[in-house]
């Protein structure tokens, strides 16, 4: 059977690698090959980024109006049944997501590119009078020029236009490097703002085999025409990438992983918070940066709580949807991502954890749903992303206990509280170090006003604005009269 082939995109054309390299893209829940992918050359690397310093050119100066109808039009295009079909297709055949992804990664996406449009309205600088009496300053904001997109396969609509969007309506050219897990979905992602009128250049993508990335990482890194990078995915990587940058002081800005805690009070509604609990722990199989990961429970909410938790978990079986209709979770993205959901677990219980609902096994990439309960800071369940269906329960007696728990991680995306008291609610939330604290909501939420993003540490720093996204450059205008010069009145023949 023919399966598609995914090219390269380099100075507006479609094209295979220079050496004509390909990798495979299969399926996590059968393992079957649904797709291949041009590996890119260090020769294709070098010409997408010569692309792009060409384009930007052009690109900088172009007109803020046609930056907004572009992507209103990419917004209609991906709203078409056409690519609301293909999108989905891809995105299931090659990460194995379930139609309960559909808003993360088709209706969110079509908000985020309408509200990017918008973002042209802030792309304005500022006049003032100069501290020298009649000079005037003009702040302008300019564009920084080619950006390194790299963006995951977990969402692969939302977050490859995110990584590319925003620099784009800024000004910027960019070189999007995709994920090897999903090169067709975020094609389809460049495919669309080909059709939506894009000029050449301005994006250009380059899928790599694995074995390859970092080399053409690096590579792409070194240019000294690239300016910024992006990066979202694993804080490993990111420290990598960090690294990388590091040797030529150029900035980066990371959405990193996510260990999501939620604090639930005695006061809580028990079943309305498990059900939250149950969606942000499970949804993609908690492959979600937001996944709830931590569940930190105040002793007179902690039996209710569990039992109505466990009764949830129960009912969710993890297997391949698309032929077993009673699976409503599909597989982890590798066989060693399951593996190592199952060390975590393991290595937990070894501490005196207690597994309350799981059977520490996995079929390939399927690991069913998991909650173990006394888990504490110093086990890998508790400090590390897991990435799987699992949540780690842990009881206190106070509410400073509770904030103090939820606090013991070096991550800080986002969290969750669950309280009726509405000063309560606000006094707790406001002690948790977390981007974004859901109160009396699920964890995986953002808010399309606000640039989500962590406050570092293996969450990573830095944001998806026009101030992360642009340079603030000043033009000073001296006054007419020329002021004196102590050096130069003291030179023969001077005044």
């Amino acid at each position: 059977m023919t399966v598609p082939n995914t090219p390269l995109f380099i100075d507006g054309e479609w094209r295979p690698a220079s050496t004509n390299a390909t990798f495979e893209v299969r399926n996590p829940t059968a393992g079957r090959l649904v797709g291949t992918a041009a590996s890119a050359s260090a020769d294709d690397c070098l010409k997408a980024v010569e692309a792009a310093v060409l384009a930007f050119e052009s690109w900088e100066q172009s007109p803020l109006p046609l930056r907004r109808d572009i992507m209103l039009r990419a917004a209609d295009i991906l709203a078409s049944d056409e690519y609301k079909t293909k999108t989905m297709k891809a995105v299931a055949e090659e990460t194995a997501a379930t139609e309960d992804t559909f808003g993360f990664n088709h209706l969110g996406p079509l908000n985020n590119l309408r509200s990017f449009a918008a973002m042209v309205a802030q792309l304005k600088g500022e006049t003032f009078p100069s501290g020298v009496p009649g000079g005037q300053v003009f702040a302008q904001r300019r564009a920084l020029g080619v950006v390194l997109g790299i963006a995951p396969w977990n969402a692969p609509i939302t977050l490859t236009i995110r990584a590319i969007a925003i620099p784009i309506v800024c000004g910027n050219t960019v070189v999007l490097k995709t994920s090897e897990n999903s090169p067709r979905t975020q094609a389809l992602v460049v495919e669309i703002f080909e059709k939506a009128g894009l000029p050449k250049g301005v994006l250009n993508c380059i899928s790599v085999s694995r074995e390859d990335s970092p080399a053409r990482i690096a590579q792409i890194i070194a240019h000294p025409a690239v300016r910024k990078i992006n990066f979202t995915g694993s804080d490993t990587v990111g420290k990598l990438i960090a690294a990388e940058a590091a040797k030529y002081l150029k900035p980066c800005v990371f959405e990193l992983g996510g260990k999501s805690p939620v604090v639930i009070l005695e006061d809580a509604d028990i079943e309305r918070a498990a059900r939250a609990i149950t969606h942000s722990a499970l949804l993609h199989s908690g492959q979600i940066c937001m996944s709830t990961e931590r569940v930190i429970i105040e002793k007179g909410a902690a039996d209710a709580l569990v039992s109505e938790l466990t009764a949830l978990f129960r009912q969710v079986k993890a297997g391949d949807p698309e032929n077993d209709p009673s699976a409503v979770i599909g597989a982890l993205f590798t066989q060693g991502s399951a593996e190592n959901v199952i060390a975590l677990i393991k290595e937990a219980v070894a501490d005196g954890a207690k597994v309350v609902l799981g059977d520490l096994t996995r079929q390939g990439a399927i690991v069913q749903p998991h909650i173990v309960t006394d888990v504490r800071p110093g086990m890998r369940l508790w400090d590390r992303e897991s990435f799987g269906p699992v949540v780690a329960l842990a009881v206190v007696d106070s509410i400073d206990e509770a904030v103090a728990a939820a606090n013991a991680t070096t991550y800080s995306l986002t969290a969750g509280l669950w309280t009726n008291d509405v000063h309560k609610a606000f006094d707790v939330a406001s002690r948790i170090r977390s981007g974004c604290t859901n109160i009396n909501g699920p964890t995986v939420h953002s808010e399309w006003m606000r640039s989500h993003g962590g406050l570092g540490g293996s969450s990573g720093y830095g944001h998806f604005t026009v101030d992360d996204w642009t340079d603030i450059r000043m033009l000073v205008l001296h006054p007419k009269k020329e002021p004196p010069y102590p050096i130069v009145t003291k030179l023969s023949g001077t005044q």
